[in-house]
């Protein structure tokens, strides 16, 4: 039986109870992501942007799905906290799939601002969420997008007026939560219209030691002369299975910047689409992996340059230790009438052991012919010389590998424009090379034998 077919027959036999537990703008293109999933399936080896992943394998087990959104008995508030100085957040916590009303931040936001739940924002105001709901998310394009907007029921909506400026960071802690092996489906939805501006932070935590499958579709419209800092951390255990598919439309003069970090995980396949819409807009996409034992990380990206006087920057950066495997395929797709595009795309990698993997594809397709667009990527291993140098000097041979690892991922956290969170990657990320990634201070588990998440 192929992987598919257990999500059409639950889709078949739920789909009442998943339309009476979500809201009218989710519910209305529901069906037609059920058609689509149904044709296209869970993607195989063969589709050229999941070569790297048996998605296949990922989506065979049989998962629990909270469909009757039955309440889970949590405070988020006694599991994560954070104190670390001058970090100053505004704090959302998801829970599997399910926005938290109970315990969002108590920091007035500026007016118009609203950080909500997805569905109950959109029962009152429709209009708004039916305008951009699945419309650069599309489920015609790609089976894992069909099957989180066909199961999807609630997510979180971020939306800046005209104009507005959110000066606080924006952090939002998704925390998988259950007493059985769980799928959720998880949705964003990130507004920001004419000159607004924002900065949202993502961290994902496992809580229990379960299987977890956390599928997720984030939508971010940025609109003229807007700015998005979007940063992305996971740090979740080796039974977590994560896919996220991240799209974003800039329109003119707007910049974007998207730092996606893996510290920790079991899989991950993260994708990235970005599209030009509006001339003089820039965007700069930065990664940074650190995997080891039999981790699994596939970052895939595509830039659509789709009109002139656009500028794309990308840098990835990846250190794969033990028996892990690492993947990267980038795509720089320059339409015809994009003249005067700049683009550049960088993808470097360690493999630090013998058994270690490394897969790496960057692309370009152009069709103007007024442009400048460079790519490349390297595989190797750490720097004989260096590791010579660093040992005549006294430095023992495991502290010279890990200086010189923090090194090579610090380009990647340095791209940064939070300066306190900067700061706090960095010694994360040490932490991470040391194998001595704990809490921070004030971050606490609610009750023993939990995995406690390395909290910002």
């Amino acid at each position: 039986m192929n992987s598919e077919n257990q999500y059409i027959d639950l889709y078949e036999s739920c789909k009442q109870m998943i339309c009476d537990q979500s809201s009218e703008p989710l519910n209305a293109v529901r069906e037609q992501a059920f058609a689509d999933f149904k044709r296209l399936g869970i993607p195989t080896r063969k589709v050229e942007r999941y070569k790297y992943t048996d998605m296949q394998k990922l989506f065979e087990p049989d998962y629990g799905l909270n469909l009757n959104r039955l309440n889970i008995p949590i405070n988020p508030r006694d599991i994560f906290s954070c104190d670390v100085p001058n970090l100053s957040t505004q704090n959302y916590f998801v829970v599997n799939d399910s926005f938290s009303h109970n315990h969002r931040s108590h920091s007035p936001l500026p007016d118009g601002v609203v950080i909500d739940s997805l569905s109950s924002f959109a029962t009152r105001n429709p209009e708004l969420i039916a305008r951009h709901y699945a419309k650069i998310a599309k489920t015609a394009d790609d089976g894992i997008v069909a099957l989180n907007t066909m199961l999807a029921q609630d997510g979180l909506l971020v939306y800046v007026p005209k104009a507005v400026k959110v000066e606080k960071t924006i952090q939002v802690i998704n925390l998988l939560r259950a007493d059985v092996d769980l799928m959720v489906n998880r949705r964003v939805l990130i507004i920001l219209e004419e000159r607004a501006e924002a900065k949202l932070l993502f961290c994902d935590h496992t809580i229990d030691d379960k299987n977890f499958l956390a599928t997720q579709v984030i939508e971010a419209y940025v609109g003229d002369n807007a700015m998005l800092d979007l940063y992305c951390m996971e740090e979740t255990h080796e039974r977590n299975v994560r896919v996220s598919n991240v799209f974003i439309e800039q329109q003119a003069s707007s910049c974007v910047n998207h730092n996606v970090i893996t510290l920790h995980s079991g899989t991950t396949r993260n994708s990235v689409q970005l599209t030009f819409r509006g001339e003089g807009a820039e965007c700069n996409l930065c990664g940074c992996v650190i995997a080891d034992k039999e981790q699994h990380v596939d970052n895939n990206t595509v830039i659509v340059h789709a009109v002139p006087h656009c500028n794309s920057n990308e840098l990835y950066k990846y250190v794969v230790n033990d028996k892990a495997v690492g993947a990267f395929a980038g795509l720089v797709y320059v339409a015809k009438d994009a003249q005067q595009t700049n683009s550049e795309m960088r993808n470097q990698n360690i493999c630090t052991t013998k058994q270690a993997r490394m897969y790496t594809q960057p692309m370009l397709e152009i069709y103007a012919d007024d442009v400048k667009c460079a790519h490349g990527s390297t595989v190797g291993q750490l720097n004989d010389a260096a590791l010579f140098y660093m040992r005549q000097r006294g430095i023992s041979e495991k502290e010279a590998k890990l200086l010189l690892e923090f090194a090579f991922i610090n380009e990647v956290i340095d791209q940064m424009k939070v300066e306190p969170l900067r700061q706090r990657l960095h010694h994360l990320v040490e932490k991470r090379f040391r194998g001595e990634l704990d809490s921070c201070k004030g971050c606490r588990q609610a009750s023993a034998g939990q995995v406690e998440p390395a909290s910002l």
